[in-house]
């Protein structure tokens, strides 16, 4: 099997202000594929969300969009290199207008944050122990 890529979809009612949210959080956009009715973030060469405007993303599906703001329509899970970087990409993403959405949980092993975008999509960046990885 060859590297897959994932393109995860997500409507956004501002584009402009999806994309100031996640370039205060360091990130940057392919701008190969944005413009005024997307966005693509890229998390890494392999991994990236399409920002699409609410009305842009309804030409892709008939069901109507989630009110992610009031129900989850999925948990999306970034890895980060340690705890601090974990709680580093949260605080800025509380500082850039997201919000902090549960306690931190620490297993030990596993640390995880989580916050909503200002879309009120739900991430979760967790750090894992690189020896309980190894098995």
């Amino acid at each position: 099997m060859t590297n897959q890529m994932i393109f995860v979809n997500l409507p956004v009612s501002d584009l402009d202000r999806a994309k100031k949210f996640w370039t205060e959080l360091g990130y940057e956009f392919n701008p190969q594929f944005t413009d005024e009715n997307a966005a693509c973030l890229v998390f890494s060469d392999t991994i990236f969300a399409m920002l699409l405007r609410n009305e842009f993303f309804t030409t892709f599906t008939d069901k109507q969009i989630t009110d992610s703001a009031k129900t989850a329509e999925v948990l999306l899970g970034l890895s980060a290199d340690s705890r601090e970087a974990v709680d580093a990409l949260v605080d800025k993403a509380v500082a850039a207008g997201g919000r902090e959405s549960r306690d931190p949980m620490d297993h030990g092993f596993m640390y995880q944050r989580s916050f909503e975008d200002p879309d009120g999509h739900n991430w979760e960046i967790m750090w894992m122990d690189p020896a309980n990885v190894e098995g």
